[in-house]
């Protein structure tokens, strides 16, 4: 018995727009396509190796996800942020950090996630090392989920997972900025420190290290191409 080629909306189409999602995000979130850049179909379908449709349809997931946006007669684009959005979601990612952290320090963090938070941190020590771009925002984006994750609140990691997603747009420039001036390793020094402070579960030297932990530190808003 022969098997039936797939469907236009069988598994491998789903398969081929996941595939186009997560090599698009990818770029997105390690700064090789950075905020305001035009993303052109024929170039795409040629580096990615697939066709428009997929493409398209990764582009509209990618778009709800905040990290595109579909400009009226003028095709898509990486999403760009102003000034204050992003001042906004720092603010906010700052908040939802602040009460996770307290939330999990006043109970105790559960060792299992806590294990999860030591093994983000080595990710990023391993990143830094490597001094790979994407490996490192992918290593940033683990830390600061197992850190809202100690919590143990659903619900506030879902309200946290798409600030993270949308700030990760400026935040590998930001960590691109910081390499200049900087050895990667010292923003995994600060996250370590951040952990054997949480580990410790003492609170104002958390506090402390999230004071200065240098978020915004290389982050300017005027980032890739002009508005327009």
């Amino acid at each position: 018995m022969t098997a039936e080629p797939a469907s236009p909306g069988g598994l491998e189409s789903r398969s081929l727009v996941e595939l186009a999602v997560q090599r698009l995000r990818s770029e997105i979130l390690s700064g090789a396509l950075v905020p305001g850049e035009r993303l052109v179909e024929e170039q795409l379908t040629r580096r990615f190796g697939t066709s428009r449709a997929p493409l398209r349809e990764a582009m509209r997931l990618l778009g709800q996800q905040g990290l595109v946006e579909h400009l009226p007669r003028r095709g898509v684009r990486v999403a760009q942020l102003s000034a204050r959005d992003i001042e906004e979601l720092f603010s906010l990612r700052d908040v939802l950090e602040r009460f996770a952290l307290g939330t999990a320090l006043d109970a105790g963090p559960e060792p299992r996630l806590l294990e999860g938070l030591r093994v983000a941190v080595e990710e990023m020590e391993r990143a830094a090392a490597d001094g790979v771009a994407i490996e490192q925002a992918a290593a940033h984006r683990a830390f600061h989920l197992a850190l809202v994750a100690l919590a143990d609140h659903h619900h506030l990691l879902r309200v946290y997972e798409p600030v993270l997603l949308q700030l990760q747009l400026y935040m590998a420039t930001n960590l691109l900025r910081e390499a200049r001036d900087r050895s990667p390793r010292d923003g995994a020094r600060r996250h370590r420190r951040l952990f054997e402070a949480i580990a410790a579960r003492d609170l104002d030297a958390v506090l402390a290290e999230l004071e200065h932990h240098g978020a915004r530190a290389y982050l300017t808003p005027e980032l890739g191409p002009a508005a327009d």
